[in-house]
């Protein structure tokens, strides 16, 4: 492993602008991007991030809770259903054949800190999903598996929100993850060459400080590179483009209870700084369209998606 640093940075976004992590400090980098994904579009990995010249330093502990969302400005955020072996162990469900892939909308992001409305009007199920998040660093089609890593950055946490019986309703997870705040990334991005073990990177999820979810990578049914392999074989990933894969078990729909206003959700991610999320009601004078009702779409009691 290469320690977080100048080979393999670990960077956040600031109000002063993009920030790499040293120590306890923040180096302040004199680059033009606003954040990771605009930094990895300009064709050129972290590279630059790596060499860039410290325009001031600040300690990391006077930042940390108002930390901007390191890949707002993210092109594509694909997620997967179905991918742990303890998630399929619990539910019962079998094993799929191959990754069942869906699109989150780029309009749901949310940062770190922030605090997201539950949809109170159309969902009573608001679940948790702490995943590993994977951030391409280099154009990829028809990447081979064995060619997969080279082409990733960088990695980071997530909270793939889902509102379970919109999902259950529809049948349609884009609609049931992609509400505002429902596509939770951060809280920093590290560099693939600070990541110690790539087949086993670990993700750990607490609900107002109880731990609710807690495995590592070493479980997907669909390895990091088999995974990515398969999605390029039918897409292209362009650099900034987030890959999630998928949360293990622990989730509220595992356990039979729901996000509700108030509720504090962290997500961490070997290495990344804490993704920090809290939840508040819908409010009231924000028109909503009316709930989504098992009577009136094909209700699917079973779904591959996680």
């Amino acid at each position: 492993m290469t320690a977080p640093g100048r080979t393999a940075p670990h960077l956040v976004v600031t109000r002063y602008g993009l920030g790499r992590i040293t120590g306890d400090d923040v180096e302040l980098l004199d680059l033009p991007y606003p954040d990771v994904a605009a930094l990895l579009r300009a064709g050129l990995g972290l590279t630059p991030a790596a060499e860039a010249r410290v325009r001031r330093r600040l300690p990391l502990e006077t930042l940390v809770g108002d930390l901007r969302p390191p890949l707002a400005g993210t092109r594509a955020v694909w997620g997967v259903g179905l991918n742990y072996h303890c998630k399929a162990r619990t539910t019962g469900r079998a094993l799929p054949t191959q990754p069942v892939l869906y699109l989150k909308s780029p309009s749901a992001g949310s940062g770190p800190g922030d605090t997201v409305p539950l949809p109170g009007s159309v969902s009573e199920q608001p679940d948790y999903e702490g995943e590993v998040a994977l951030v391409v660093g280099a154009r990829m089609h028809h990447t081979p598996a064995e060619q997969v890593w080279a082409q990733l950055a960088a990695i980071t946490a997530a909270n793939d929100l889902t509102a379970r019986d919109v999902m259950a309703a529809t049948g349609n997870p884009t609609l049931a993850k992609s509400f505002p705040g429902f596509g939770a990334l951060g809280a920093s991005v590290l560099g693939l060459g600070a990541v110690a073990d790539r087949a086993a990177i670990g993700v750990r999820t607490t609900v107002n400080g109880e731990l609710r979810q807690q495995a590592s990578t070493a479980d997907l049914i669909f390895p990091v590179p088999e995974l990515l392999a398969w999605i390029t074989r039918y897409v292209v990933l362009e650099p900034g483009d987030v890959v999630l894969t998928g949360t293990p078990t622990g989730t509220g729909q595992d356990r039979g209870c729901f996000l509700s206003p108030g509720d504090l959700v962290e997500v961490t991610v070997a290495g990344v700084l804490p993704l920090r999320t809290r939840f508040r009601a819908e409010s009231p004078d924000h028109p909503a369209p009316a709930a989504v009702s098992a009577s009136t779409h094909s209700l699917r009691t079973e779904s591959p998606m996680s």
